[in-house]
Formats: structure tokens, C-alpha cells, sequence
């Protein structure tokens, strides 16, 4: 069942005569070494998503550049990088991210490159969206329409540009 540990000394040691010679390409010549010169900075890290806790209830637009996720209650818009709105959440105001996913409560329109509505979620307005996810027991009132890009400003919800007409006097 237990054997004995073999000694170094009857291990046999690879030799010089056993080693295969270095190759040209193991010792770069000095043309193919990078010039020197400043190192590129290394990328900084992603910073971690912001929580906004479920005792926290806000009233006025949030916006930032990198990651949410709101646990309490916010009443205005919502604009992130990616946005998740957890169970205990409420989010009442437009929603605009890359990523929106959603396990608690939306009521007003959420736009996004990515969604996905858990089944834990309920949604009352209109999503827009690239792709969707939808599980089975989510709560959903509203429309649902798909777009290139959902981030840009539909052109369509301000309605046609047109030139006003020119003043008529009643001289002509």
C-alpha cells in the first residue's frame, strides 16, 4: 500500500547530451527586439458598479458613465454603462443603458442594447431594445420594439423636421 520515496540519486538527471540544442528562434536577434521607449500605460481597472441600497429612495435623475445597480427607489431617469434593478427595487422614469437587466419594477420606457427581464420582474412602458430576454413569470405591460442602436434618440418621437413655412404679409 506504501511504497518507499526513491532517493534523488536514482532519479536519473537529464545530461547535457540529452538536451536538444537552442534553437535561433529562443535567443532573438537585436533587428527583431522591440525598440525601447515608453511602455504603453497598462488599461485601468473597471471601477465597481455603484449600489444605490433598498433604504435609499431618490428623487431626481441619475446618470453616470460605468455600472449601477439600485436596490431602492428612484423616481426620475435612470442612465448607465449597465444598469440592474434589483427585487426590492422601483424605478419610475425612462431607463437608458447598454445592459438593463431587471428583477424588480420599471414603470416608464427602458431603452437598451441588451435586456433582460427576470421572472421576478414587473415592467409597465414601452421597451427598445437589439435583443431581449424575457423569462417566464415576468410581469410586462407595454411594447416592444427592436432598433439598431435603441442608445440614439429615436427620430421618430419628436416627429418630423420641417422647415416653417415662410410669413405671408398681405401685400403679396
Amino acid at each position: 500500500m506504501f511504497s518507499k520515496p526513491k532517493s534523488a540519486e536514482s532519479v536519473p538527471q537529464p545530461t547535457a547530451i540529452d538536451m536538444p540544442p537552442p534553437t535561433p528562434a529562443a535567443s532573438p536577434s537585436l533587428e527583431s527586439r522591440p525598440a525601447p521607449g515608453p511602455m504603453p500605460a497598462p488599461p485601468k481597472p473597471k471601477p465597481a458598479a455603484s449600489v444605490l441600497s433598498s433604504d435609499l429612495t431618490i428623487t431626481g435623475n441619475v446618470r453616470t458613465s460605468g455600472d449601477i445597480q439600485i436596490e431602492g427607489i428612484v423616481e426620475g431617469d435612470v442612465r448607465a454603462q449597465t444598469l440592474i434593478v434589483g427585487e426590492t427595487a422601483t424605478v419610475k422614469g425612462e431607463v437608458v443603458a447598454e445592459e438593463v437587466v431587471v428583477h424588480g419594477r420599471v414603470v416608464g420606457r427602458l431603452r437598451g442594447l441588451r435586456v433582460r427581464l427576470s421572472s421576478s420582474a414587473r415592467c409597465e412602458g414601452d421597451i427598445i431594445h437589439k435583443t431581449i430576454a424575457i423569462e417566464s413569470g415576468a410581469h410586462f405591460e407595454g411594447s416592444v420594439q427592436r432598433q439598431e442602436d435603441p442608445l440614439a434618440k429615436n427620430k421618430e418621437q419628436a416627429g418630423p423636421r420641417v422647415a416653417p413655412a415662410p410669413a405671408m404679409t398681405a401685400a403679396e
